[in-house]
């Protein structure tokens, strides 16, 4: 009896896993961080235009910065930290100014950050629903940005709050240019927030894996 019970709930488990996972791979960015609310993904490390050890630090920021905010307010804020080339995106909502103010500071005292975005909002937490509508919205513009011909998807890291898609990467104007214009036109998209590290096109070029 208990095992034809236990058959189905594993099952569930599985396929609820498997849901998690890919929800977790629809954006780009570094290893998955979350902090009470939005997902974050994975780029490919041969792609990246990040050195490897940059990227091993992003990894390690948001791993320290989010111990550091789950430590200090539990579920009293929803957060999300994502950082690229050392630069920290801050999203999600607090109650207040006084823990909006606490969240910055802590994110910034993380070795190695070099600029923080508080993007937060002083508000009530979003919903579950807001969230999973911005992990769609996320998905939407990732394939839009694979479907570009003329750009390279994972350099780009994409973080949608609230319906703000928030695009970050090491890109040309060209680059950043064409990814705005896509994401402007993904449905849902209430706003489009730079946070581009602009490169000049000889930059690209010599960061630019050679074809063998």
């Amino acid at each position: 009896m208990n095992n034809l019970i236990g058959m189905p709930l594993m099952k569930t488990f599985s396929l609820t896993l498997a849901a998690a996972v890919l929800a977790s791979t629809m954006a780009t960015g570094c290893a998955p961080l979350l902090i009470g609310g939005a997902m974050v993904g994975g780029v490919s490390v041969a792609t990246d235009r990040r050195t490897s050890g940059t990227q091993l630090e992003d990894e390690t920021i948001e791993i320290k910065a989010g111990a550091r905010i789950r430590e200090k307010f539990g579920d009293r804020v929803h957060i999300n930290i994502n950082s690229y080339n050392r630069v920290v995106l801050i999203t999600g909502e607090t109650r207040n100014e006084a823990d909006q103010a606490e969240v910055e500071r802590l994110v910034a005292g993380v070795e190695n950050v070099t600029k923080v975005m508080n993007e937060t909002a002083v508000t009530m937490l979003s919903s579950l629903s807001s969230r999973s509508n911005d992990v769609l919205i996320q998905g939407k513009i990732k394939t839009q940005l694979i479907d570009a011909r003329d750009l390279l998807s994972n350099a780009f890291y994409v973080v949608v709050e609230r319906g703000q898609a928030y695009l970050m990467g090491r890109v040309t104007e060209r680059e950043a240019n064409r990814a705005t214009e896509i994401a402007r036109q993904v449905s849902g998209v209430k706003k489009v927030v730079r946070a581009f590290e602009i490169i000049s096109e000889e930059e690209l070029a010599r960061i630019t894996p050679k074809k063998q």
